[in-house]
């Protein structure tokens, strides 16, 4: 059970909250850079940490994220023309480059005092990786580098990432996402030859209670969870990242491919789920593209591009999944007596069916779950101890305590990994593979400007 005070310590990440200071230490990922190709392209609505944004790629390339409203008379910079330069205000002309500097104001009469200098908009560094445009929307002072993230500096060719809207809390996300026990029944299909899961490895074990060991380490928590397997032990060692990061390992063997989520807050009640995947070995092809990232069955679920409607009426460009609460996530009841244990086709669908619908607060938050009523058992470890170290972080930080781990980026280069071996204890395992946890030279880290 988690106090009512720590949920919301947890769940708020709006401008001045504890939990939304902490997530503006760090660089998060706001945008897919497909969505915003070439120069002088439409700009994408965006909200994040609460924050009403456009991002749009300039004449000359460049990357801008800025805030939403023209600094005129406040009218929205999606319906602006973005040309020579800059994002210009259609009402009065006014227009904005990629930095929020206010290049034109051309309803000022010639020889009035130049205001440009002293209404520009808020805008916030960019970084661009793998496919992916980075936002760091916290104090300039302290602005850290970019993190050795192995999947955000790997070649492009052997990268692949996409975006969707969940409508929960990102923590609920997160927590699902870190937790391995429910593998074994929200993603059970009951044809192990035919379920396209075999790269977790997830149906390799009839185990459904795993033993979890964790150990909190500077970046998060790594942990280890064991289930039995025809004499051996099928270890699966999962990362969880600072501050919303999750590494996934994929089937047991030597590492080649990794992939996660990134769950990026969109307010209190909606999140953005980034999930990337790569390759260390070689370029992604396209039969792995076709069958384990476009057809929906894992990582992304199918969906469409979108127009979403937040409560408050602000309007942010998305992808919408196709299972929804709306149609009940598809669900068929005839698949779920013969084919798999939900009745729901693709693993995300399977989790956000649970996710967006597990028990709220109440209809003012329908995104923030209700902790108080948890019964939590051993195989929540991570997410308990997840929470403990956000929690302790956001009291820290409310004590002028930075959180040191952004300093060091390579302290972010991570990998999850699966092993079927006699290794019992968790200790002994990473002792015999630990270093495999560790990014090698593949990652090529790009210096932020």
């Amino acid at each position: 059970m988690l106090r009512a005070d720590m949920n919301e310590t947890l769940s708020r990440v709006g401008r001045g909250t504890p939990m939304g200071e902490l997530f503006r230490r760090f660089w998060l990922p706001a945008v897919l850079t497909s969505e915003v190709a070439e120069p002088d392209c439409p700009p994408v609505r965006l909200r994040i940490l609460g924050e009403d944004l456009v991002a749009f790629r300039d004449s000359s390339g460049k990357i801008g994220i800025v805030a939403a409203y023209c600094s005129h008379r406040l009218a929205p910079l999606f319906f602006g023309r973005n040309e020579e330069g800059g994002l210009r205000c259609v009402y009065h002309g006014w227009k904005f480059d990629t930095g929020g500097r206010c290049m034109e104001t051309p309803n000022v009469p010639p020889g009035a005092p130049d205001i440009r200098r002293n209404v520009g908009i808020t805008a916030y560094p960019v970084h661009e990786s793998a496919g992916v445009a980075w936002i760091y929307m916290g104090p300039k002072e302290v602005q850290p580098p970019f993190p050795a993230l192995e999947y955000a500096n790997v070649p492009a060719e052997h990268a692949f990432a996409a975006r969707w809207l969940q409508r929960t809390n990102w923590s609920q996300g997160m927590e699902g996402e870190i937790d391995s026990s429910h593998i074994s029944w929200l993603h059970r299909d009951f044809d192990k030859n035919t379920t396209k899961q075999k790269s977790t490895g997830a149906q390799m074990s009839s185990d459904a209670a795993p033993h979890i060991e964790l150990r909190q380490t500077e970046y998060g928590l790594v942990y280890g969870a064991r289930r039995e397997h025809e004499g051996q032990y099928l270890w699966r060692v999962t990362q969880f990242i600072l501050p919303m990061f999750s590494l996934i390992p994929r089937a047991p063997g030597d590492f080649v491919s990794g992939g996660g989520r990134a769950w990026v807050p969109v307010d209190d009640n909606h999140t953005t789920v980034f999930t990337f995947g790569y390759r260390v070995d070689q370029p992604i092809g396209q039969e792995e593209l076709d069958t384990y990232y476009n057809s929906g069955a894992l990582f992304p679920p199918r969906m469409e591009p979108g127009r979403y409607e937040l409560p408050d009426g602000y309007a942010i460009d998305t992808w919408l999944p196709l299972a929804s609460k709306e149609n009940d996530y598809l669900l068929d009841r005839e698949m779920q007596r013969t084919v798999n244990f939900t009745g729901i086709w693709g693993v995300h669908d399977q989790d956000r069916a649970l996710a967006e619908n597990s028990r709220s607060i109440g209809g003012a938050d329908p995104g923030i779950i209700d902790r108080s009523a948890e019964h939590l058992v051993s195989s929540d470890r991570a997410v308990v101890a997840a929470r403990r170290i956000l929690i302790n972080l956001t009291d820290a930080l409310k004590k002028g305590v930075e959180p040191a781990v952004v300093a060091d980026p390579d302290a972010f280069g991570v990998r999850a990994i699966s092993k079927l071996t006699p290794i019992a204890s968790f200790d002994e395992f990473m002792a015999a593979y630990g270093e495999e946890t560790r990014a090698t030279g593949v990652c090529r880290p790009v210096p932020v400007e």
